[in-house]
C-alpha cells in the first residue's frame, strides 16, 4: 500500500513528517513544476472538481493538503463564506498565504498548519471538502479518510482529485515511461530535492484508484461513491457524500 513508500529511504521519520520536509523542500518550486508535468491540464481539472462543489452551494469548505492554495483560491468561484487550506507543510502554506494575499482574499480564505488524520475542527463542520493530488500522502490511508467523514456535514460533497494509471493501450506503457522517466528527470532539473520526483512518481504507481478507491471510501461509510476518470486515465475524481 501508498503508506510504505516514502520520500527519503533512508530517513528515520515517519512518513508524515517526510512529507512535510518534502514539500518544505520544494514549496518554491512546487505550482511551476506542477503545470511543467501535467502539461497544464490539471487546471482543468481543478475545474471540474469546482464545478461538483458549486452545485452543492456550500457555505464552508474545507480544502486538505491545500499545498500553495490553487484549489482554495479556485473555491471562491463557489461563492462560500469560509474556505479553509489545511496542510501540515509550513513551506506551502506560506507560499499560499501570499498567494491568496495578492489576490485580497485573506478575509475569505484561511490557511491552516495541521494534520489531515486529526484536524482540530468539530464533527459535522463543512458543506464540502476537497483533496487535491493529497490523498495517496496521507501516513494512514482510511484514518485520514474517516477524519474527513468525521468533519464533514450529512448531505456534504467530498471530492477527490488523485493521479491514477491508464488501463488501455497505448496510454497504459507511455504513461509508464513518462512517469518512470521524463517526470524524475524534470524534477531533477528543477528542484534541489531529486528524491521528491521520483517519490511522487512512485507513490502514484502503487496508490489504489478507480473502483478500489470507491470501495476503500464505502467500507469508511461514504455513500454515492462515483469515478470519473480524466484524460485517459492519469487523474481521476472521486465524489462522494455523507448519509444523514
Amino acid at each position: 500500500m501508498s503508506k510504505n513508500i516514502t520520500p527519503y529511504k533512508d530517513s528515520d521519520l515517519g512518513k508524515k513528517e517526510q512529507v512535510a520536509q518534502m514539500f518544505d523542500t520544494i514549496s518554491g518550486h512546487y505550482d511551476g513544476l506542477n503545470r511543467v508535468i501535467s502539461f497544464g491540464i490539471d487546471i482543468k481539472w481543478r475545474k471540474k472538481v469546482l464545478k461538483i462543489v458549486a452545485d452543492a452551494h456550500p457555505k464552508i469548505i474545507l480544502d486538505i493538503a491545500t499545498g500553495t492554495g490553487d484549489l482554495a483560491i479556485l473555491m471562491n468561484e463557489t461563492n462560500a463564506e469560509t474556505i479553509i487550506g489545511l496542510d501540515i507543510s509550513v513551506g506551502m502554506l506560506d507560499v499560499g498565504r501570499k498567494k491568496i494575499a495578492q489576490k485580497k482574499l485573506s478575509d475569505k480564505i484561511e490557511m491552516v498548519l495541521a494534520d489531515s488524520e486529526n484536524m482540530p475542527f468539530d464533527d459535522s463542520t463543512f458543506d464540502a471538502i476537497t483533496v487535491a493530488f493529497g490523498v495517496r500522502n496521507f501516513e494512514n490511508l482510511e484514518k485520514g479518510l474517516f477524519e474527513i467523514l468525521r468533519v464533514l456535514k450529512p448531505n456534504g460533497v467530498f471530492v477527490i482529485l488523485e493521479t491514477s494509471v491508464p488501463d488501455k493501450t497505448p496510454y497504459k506503457q507511455g504513461y509508464r515511461f513518462y512517469s518512470k522517466n521524463i517526470l524524475p528527470l524534470i524534477g531533477k532539473l528543477f528542484s534541489k530535492d531529486n528524491a521528491a520526483y521520483q517519490y511522487l512518481s512512485d507513490s502514484a504507481s502503487v496508490f489504489p484508484y478507480g473502483e478500489a478507491l470507491n470501495n476503500i471510501l464505502r467500507k469508511i461509510g461514504f455513500i454515492e461513491v462515483k469515478a470519473m476518470p480524466q484524460t485517459f486515465g492519469v487523474a481521476t475524481i472521486y465524489s462522494a457524500t455523507k448519509k444523514q
